[in-house]
């Protein structure tokens, strides 16, 4: 008989678990996949770790997330710089006085300022109705048109006019020569990779891999005195009400036969002509480490949703909100279960925010 039966092996699960340990609880961690980690899970190739669900800078201002990943893991000093590639023109990300440079010519944020107010007048959007009225009122037509709209098309399957303009509440632009995307003070990537942090968080606590707990969650709810789920919550009520949405991702992962193929970690493609959203070469994530003479990137696909694919972004606009609340509801039926997690609470977080969330859980355990 176990305390807490934590179903995901990933970031929310394995720091829960971790938390109870160190309390004297006893845990079984189990997982539907033959691997810990989630999707932070890192699989090493030719010497590179390369990140096998997209993706995964850590970044934080949580001093009390940072203090508590440092035990299991050190981070590098990777910065995240990502270059956007419209139909072979490239731009620094997010927007900065580089971006504007590269776009118009000009040099001052004075200039810069001045067109991206006056293609804003142009537009003369009062009250924006979509995504397309939202994002030009902010920064403009050029932006709009090169760094926004492809990449936005592509990432959510949708013509940007189709899209509510909410989505994009605000964009960040900066009027300095500053490419760091993340504006926290801690980031990183840790050494050694994601998987061994997993695994260290994970340490002397038992996990089972390739186990279902929904195809068999009578004899899996009898181990243990409470469940954590971390899986999708609708899912776990057999899609009572209905399916929340998501939008999924399709990976192509190739190792090349050279060194160095696109000299950055992440370039995105903003064009609505190429297929993938972006392309990451993994290397560059720990600066250039691994066989010389190999590198593998991976190409990045959006995809619609459908039960069975994996779940990455909630679709988290009115009607999806309101079907969740519906089981959040139906979730006080069963106090023994605890949801947690992304797909738990359907909430797209980052991974400083799941550890926060489950230390957060933890501590009221």
């Amino acid at each position: 008989m176990y305390d807490y039966l934590i179903v995901g092996a990933g970031l929310y699960g394995a720091v829960f678990a971790q938390q109870m340990k160190e309390k004297g609880r006893k845990c079984l961690v189990i997982d539907r996949r033959d691997h810990i980690a989630g999707n932070v899970f890192s699989k090493e190739m030719y010497g590179i770790q390369v990140h096998m669900y997209g993706p995964h800078i850590f970044h934080t201002d949580l001093e009390n997330v940072w203090e508590y990943v440092n035990r299991f893991t050190k981070f590098n000093h990777y910065v995240h710089c990502p270059v956007a590639n419209y139909k072979g023109e490239l731009y620094n990300l997010p927007f900065n006085m580089n971006t504007f440079a590269q776009m118009w010519g000009i040099v001052t944020p004075d200039e810069a300022k001045k067109k991206i107010e006056e293609q804003i007048a142009a537009a003369g959007i009062k009250e924006p109705r979509n995504l397309e009225e939202q994002a030009i009122s902010l920064v403009g037509t050029d932006i709009y048109e090169k760094l926004i709209k492809g990449y936005t098309e592509k990432q959510w399957g949708r013509p940007c006019t189709e899209l509510p303009a909410f989505i994009i509440k605000r964009l960040p632009v900066r009027f300095i020569f500053d490419n760091n995307y993340f504006n926290h003070p801690h980031q990183g990537i840790p050494i050694g990779g994601y998987t061994a942090f997993a695994r260290n968080i994970l340490d002397g606590i038992e996990v089972q891999l390739n186990a279902d707990y929904l195809a068999d969650r009578e004899q899996y709810r009898k181990m243990a005195k409470k469940v954590i789920f971390t899986g999708p919550i609708d899912a776990y009520f057999d899609y009572e009400y209905g399916t929340l949405e998501y939008r999924s991702l399709r990976f192509e992962t190739e190792t090349l036969d050279t060194g160095n193929y696109q000299g950055i970690a992440n370039m995105n493609y903003t064009d609505a002509e190429t297929p993938y959203t972006r392309v990451l070469e993994h290397k560059h994530f720990e600066f250039g480490k691994g066989d010389p003479n190999k590198t593998v990137i991976t190409r990045e696909y959006s995809s619609e949703w459908k039960p069975g694919d994996e779940p990455y972004y909630p679709v988290n606009d009115a009607k999806n909100t309101e079907l969740y609340q519906k089981y959040v509801k139906r979730a006080e039926s069963e106090p023994d279960v605890l949801f947690g997690g992304r797909m738990g609470t359907y909430k797209y977080m980052d991974m400083d925010k799941v550890i926060a969330q489950a230390l957060e859980d933890a501590s009221k355990e």
